[in-house]
């Protein structure tokens, strides 16, 4: 195995984040926030490598971007649905009722 290969191991201070929530009165462990922030440092380093210009050159290595090849046209009126707006006005709504 080359240490180009070896896998990058990170450490996070347990500490409270700041993405975390405070005023849902949702308490997250630290293992939790611990892995919020790996999934998230780890998916800004996926989006950057995807748009470096180097990525062009190294077709076979690192993130790759999928790209339907024959798209379904039954979802070409398709609109992603924003989470955390969602669960913003659902609790409005259980706050009026």
């Amino acid at each position: 195995m080359t240490s180009s290969s070896t896998p990058r191991m990170h450490t996070y201070k347990r500490t409270s984040s700041p993405r975390s929530p405070t005023n849902t009165g949702e308490l997250f462990t630290p293992a939790h926030e611990e892995n919020v922030r790996f999934i998230h440092d780890t998916w800004l380093c996926v989006l950057r490598d995807i748009k470096s210009p180097q990525n062009s050159e190294r077709n076979d290595r690192g993130p790759q971007e999928y790209v339907e090849k024959n798209p379904n046209p039954n979802l070409h009126s398709f609109i992603p649905v924003d989470l955390t707006d969602l669960k913003k006005r659902n609790t409005q709504d259980s706050k009026k009722s």
